[in-house]
């Protein structure tokens, strides 16, 4: 199951409509919300918006497939307020009471320079987690004014790559308990080569890969357990993992390139996580694998341990 958030975003009218039993008064709403299931959490807890997180709206009227230049609403900033309510930056206005309205929001709130091909910058830092996990929610069912208020379905955009790793026993010898449990070899950075541009399509929430090829650094998790947002792509397939302040007498140290015979899948709103094997000068992959799965907390992953990257 996706993880998604649900959203309720209340308007205020732009008119009375005694017609249609909207006045100025019982037009004015607030805005609510309930949150199911959403975006990456480091806490442990079950994910959900805290207060100060903020997301971009836009509402339009006419054909429901293409968000025109000329908006009903264009990028007004909600943001959520330590009572759960989200709060606009200026007030929100229905075009009238009857005709049906669209609506893309995108959060966190962002300037939107293109609805179908926005440029995007990943941020893979542990520090920007947060703001590089870009959500989007579409509703194209066709409310009016009476339909408050507004449910949004959030979707994840960036995809999320782990990566495990084993050791074979040549960093063991001579190094407590024994033998008979295998040594970690110290591990100093992990990077994916991959593209870190995209561009976005609100509409079809469709992300699109640009640019060069790049090192993408990855987050610690913990030494042999590795994670980062990454933009889903296609011909993704090279990992370097480089090991740092290692016995040289036994292991020792050096950068171990895995390169996989097959596209390693990066996906919106999916886990790919890479389970590799390190030791006597080559990296294989586990017997694990490769494995995708989608975007929920796993209580198991970890020894319990929802990702929580090391902020350096």
């Amino acid at each position: 199951m996706k993880k998604i958030a649900f959203i309720t975003l209340a308007f205020l009218c732009a008119a009375a409509c005694n017609k249609a039993g909207v006045s100025k008064e019982s037009g004015a709403m607030r805005i609510t919300a309930g949150i199911r299931e959403t975006k990456v959490s480091y806490d442990g807890t079950k994910a959900a918006f805290e207060a100060g997180d903020d997301l971009s709206l836009f509402a339009w009227v006419g054909d429901k497939t293409a968000i025109p230049e000329e908006l009903v609403v264009d990028n007004v900033t909600n943001t959520l307020g330590t009572d759960g309510l989200w709060a606009p930056a200026t007030q929100m206005r229905w075009l009238d009471m009857v005709t049906d309205h669209y609506f893309m929001a995108v959060s966190p709130a962002r300037e939107v320079k293109s609805f179908t091909e926005d440029p995007y910058v990943l941020d893979s830092s542990a520090g920007k987690y947060q703001e590089s996990d870009l959500l989007i929610a579409i509703n194209d069912a066709g409310l009016t004014a009476n339909d408050n208020p507004v449910s949004l379905t959030f979707d994840h955009a960036m995809a999320i790559l782990n990566v495990n790793i084993r050791f074979h026993n040549q960093w063991t010898e001579g190094n407590p308990p024994s033998q008979t449990e295998i040594t970690e070899a110290l591990v100093g950075s992990v990077e994916a080569t991959a593209r870190d541009h995209a561009t976005i399509d609100y509409i079809h929430k469709a992300v699109t890969a640009t640019g060069e090829w790049a090192q993408v650094s990855m987050n610690k998790v913990k030494n042999a357990s590795w994670t980062t947002l990454m933009i889903p792509q296609e011909n993704f397939r090279t990992i370097y993992i480089t090991l740092s302040g290692n016995d040289q007498w036994l292991g020792g140290d050096g950068t171990y390139t895995y390169r996989s015979p097959e596209d390693i899948k990066l996906e919106s709103g999916k886990v790919t996580t890479v389970s590799l094997v390190i030791g006597r000068d080559q990296i294989t992959l586990d017997k694990d694998g490769i494995v995708i799965t989608d975007w929920v907390v796993n209580p198991d992953a970890y020894d319990g341990e929802v990702f929580k990257p090391e902020m350096n």
